[in-house]
């Protein structure tokens, strides 16, 4: 069952198995309570950012936190869309469910590295060293799927019975040849 896993399957089922409950979690606190849920630890150093330099009132932090709770579902649902993909060898081997990954992969790090700048302006170094750490794991990701290709398709080679005399319909009907 496990020869035609690759090392990049194995990492983004790994980060899968991380980033589902995480996100899912800090999503759903969000979602539940706007204001409470942003400033706990994982989106504390947004809430600061959001409340100290962007100076937004509380229906406009209650927006940006639902905002910042869809970006983490989203990456969420395609890894989990990777995982099911994952599921099926056929496309595992083909390397099909790198696109659901990608996805994954590109969104996640664009709020890790919004979320870790924002924690290194307001000075929240907890929560600099979790952004920044996830953003180093979903970066190390990208690079190995991006290195490791899928490997080829083996390639049929048909071979041709010839006979000592080709077929009638096989020839070419020119005057030269009647």
């Amino acid at each position: 069952m496990f020869r035609n896993w690759r090392i990049g399957s194995v990492n983004g089922a790994l980060l899968a198995a991380y980033f589902i409950p995480a996100w899912a979690l800090v999503a759903f606190n969000i979602i539940v309570a706007p204001v409470h849920g942003l400033y706990e630890r994982p989106s504390v150093a947004v809430a600061l950012y959001l409340s100290d330099h962007l100076q937004m009132a509380g229906m406009d932090t209650v927006r940006a936190a639902w905002l910042l709770a869809l970006g983490r579902l989203t990456v969420v649902a395609f890894f989990a869309i990777y995982l099911v993909l994952l599921c099926i060898p056929r496309i595992r081997r083909n390397g099909g469910s790198d696109e659901a990954l990608g996805i994954a992969l590109a969104i996640g790090s664009l709020i890790s590295l919004a979320s870790m700048i924002m924690a290194s302006k307001v000075g929240e170094m907890a929560a600099l060293r979790l952004h920044a750490t996830e953003l180093l794991l979903l970066l190390g990701a990208a690079i190995v799927v991006v290195i490791e290709r899928p490997e080829a398709a083996p390639k049929t080679v048909q071979k041709t019975v010839e006979t000592a005399a080709p077929l009638g319909l096989e020839q070419a009907e020119l005057l030269h040849n009647r």
